[in-house]
């Protein structure tokens, strides 16, 4: 019976590590200087899945691209996290801000070709 692997895009990758860097980043505060083990343990397992997920979406997508379209994710999602879920408070001119980084990732996802369309599931070729 021939197996089939399951195949993913590396922007699908790229939005998840950069979800996944938002709970990180959010979850950092709670771990008070990792000496809470709950929120320390839920902050390492989200790193290394982010940075995880990173490296896969940087097998087709160029490196440059791919970090600053993962960090700008977690540059604006954190502190919308941070409002929601941690009652901090964002300024208009702060929220302006946010759109204008939004409207960079667009622009680096709009005007960047993958090398292929897709990418292979852990232990399948690129």
């Amino acid at each position: 019976m021939p197996t089939t692997s399951v195949i993913f895009s590396p922007w699908a990758l790229l939005v998840v590590a950069g979800a996944l860097e938002v709970v990180w980043a959010s979850m950092l505060k709670q771990t008070m200087g990792f000496t809470r083990l709950g929120p320390s343990l839920i902050t390492l397992g989200a790193m290394i899945a982010s940075f995880f997920l990173l490296s896969r979406a940087m097998i087709l997508l160029p490196a440059g691209v791919s970090y600053a379209v993962w960090v700008g994710i977690g540059a604006v999602g954190t502190p919308i996290a941070a409002a929601v879920f941690l009652g901090e408070r964002l300024s208009g001119a702060q929220i302006l801000c946010l759109l204008l980084v939004i409207i960079g990732i667009i622009g680096l996802k709009v005007t960047t070709i993958p090398a292929a369309e897709v990418i292979p599931a852990i232990g399948g070729t690129p």
